[in-house]
């Protein structure tokens, strides 16, 4: 791993992306990209409708004065993101990350991310940004449309950064299960950090065997690696090792049609990322 993207807004989460960046570039020797989005909504007014008794002098007025007010409202977002990509830089730095460097871009952030990931070995985004309903433990809007069109692992911030001690690889076989093995097992990441890698079901020869050999792989790899196979259903299984082993790193894969992968994104919805008190490293 030689490059991190890091997705800055004004959310609560933006102190722990940068942690968790930090822990990130510490641990592989990755430089750092701050980025900052703005939408199309923090530089545009919202439509008008014109119509109605307005004489055509009224409606010349109005249309000016909303030019005037956008072009204030996108000079100052584009201040507001270079205050926010500036402190978060200065964060970094503090850590003693180095490089750090920022990119502030217009436009839809998917778009941005597609231009930009090339260059990235993994991107790292809270869980919330700043229009989520914290009340209500909505994730953010933006982080399942993210994760559905990034070819890069995507890193999900938990609200605050706890130090990675152990973590936790949820595995069922399948391809995005074996990228994600494949890539701790031979990047720095998770070097020195004990390893847990469960299937969760039922004990059947095939499944024992994709386990063992995944474990076999980030063994040889270097990690100290415990394999089992957890009976029940797998978001209360896992949510209960997570509790019991001290967990600070939850590892699984984004897609496909068994119930472990759908449990992140899916047609069961995001209930294990809302719901998980600690960061989730999704692979496609």
């Amino acid at each position: 791993m030689t490059h991190i993207l890091a997705l800055i807004d004004g959310s609560i989460y933006a102190s722990s992306v940068c942690d968790h960046a930090a822990w990130a570039a510490s641990k592989t020797g990755a430089s750092v990209e701050l980025l900052h989005v703005l939408g199309r909504r923090d530089t545009a007014s919202q439509p008008v409708n014109l119509s109605g008794n307005l004489t055509l002098g009224a409606r010349s007025e109005l249309l000016e004065k909303l030019a005037q007010h956008d072009a204030e409202r996108a000079k100052l977002a584009k201040e507001r993101g270079r205050i926010i990509l500036d402190a978060a830089k200065t964060e970094m730095e503090a850590a003693g990350v180095n490089p750090v460097t920022t990119r502030l871009r217009h436009g839809d952030i998917v778009e941005a991310i597609h231009d930009v990931e090339a260059e990235a070995d993994l991107i790292i985004l809270g869980k919330r940004g700043e229009a989520a309903d914290f009340a209500k433990s909505h994730l953010g809007s933006n982080l399942e449309r993210i994760v559905r069109a990034a070819t890069k692992p995507v890193l999900a911030a938990s609200r605050t950064f706890q130090p990675v001690e152990r973590a936790l690889i949820a595995y069922d076989g399948g391809a995005s299960g074996d990228r994600a093995v494949a890539h701790l097992a031979k990047g720095r990441l998770l070097a020195g950090t004990p390893i847990d890698i469960v299937s969760v079901g039922e004990e059947t020869p095939e499944r024992r065997a994709k386990l063992e050999n995944a474990a076999a792989v980030l063994s040889a790899g270097g990690h100290d690696v415990t394999a089992e196979i957890l009976p029940g259903k797998p978001e209360e299984a896992i949510s209960q090792r997570i509790t019991a082993r001290g967990i600070g790193l939850l590892v699984m894969g984004a897609y496909g049609h068994s119930r472990i992968r759908n449990l992140v994104i899916g047609s069961t919805t995001t209930e294990m990322l809302r719901s998980c008190p600690v960061p989730v490293m999704l692979f496609r």
